[in-house]
């Protein structure tokens, strides 16, 4: 997957220190809930350090090509990421137990303890930052009209002609999770 740890040097042990780091990661895809992306090419990243005091903040960037299916005609669409990578990374255990009953203080399952030989590893946080970036429906166009559910002709290319418009209709119909209230008569008897 390419080199995602970092080892946190000496000097950011002091607060207020911050330091750059960079490099590149291999994904060849990823599963983002019912959708999966093919990368073509390594995914450059980029995130900086900072000592604040009992802690490392990660902040950072990681971009990139995923080619995914379109959720509607399943033609293949690039989209372009540009995700947040966020982590944070405590000093040492007696840290977390300082932050238990304090209201501003990070939620536990929003930070790590930072390793005894001080390398974090990045990748869970560059695939995190990539899955928060993916759309919840990629699409090849706004106005894609997707794919016949009788015939599966794909309807942007022009009408499919299989002579069923009545099952597009219902199609829709069913796609719909009140439709089953459509004739309920709701007046009061």
């Amino acid at each position: 997957m390419g080199d995602t740890t970092i080892k946190i040097p000496a000097e950011l042990f002091a607060t207020a220190e911050s330091s750059r780091f960079q490099g590149t990661i291999e994904v060849p895809c990823l599963q983002a809930g019912p959708d999966t992306y093919r990368f073509a090419e390594p995914l450059p990243w980029s995130v900086d350090v900072t000592n604040t005091g009992s802690a490392f903040l990660v902040a950072g960037t990681v971009s990139g090509t995923g080619e995914v299916a379109c959720s509607r005609c399943l033609e293949p669409v690039a989209y372009d990421f540009s995700g947040d990578i966020e982590g944070y990374f405590l000093m040492d255990e007696g840290d977390a137990a300082a932050f238990e009953g304090d209201e501003d203080a990070p939620g536990e399952d929003e930070f790590d303890l930072l390793p005894a030989d001080h390398v974090i590893d990045l990748e869970p946080l560059i695939l995190a930052a990539l899955i928060v970036d993916a759309p919840s429906l990629p699409l090849c166009d706004e106005g894609c009209k997707g794919l016949c559910p009788a015939c599966g002709a794909d309807l942007n290319e022009g009408p499919c002609g299989c002579g069923k418009p009545a099952d597009v209709a219902e199609f829709d119909k069913a796609a719909n999770p009140f439709s089953v209230l459509a004739d309920y008569d709701f007046s009061d008897n």
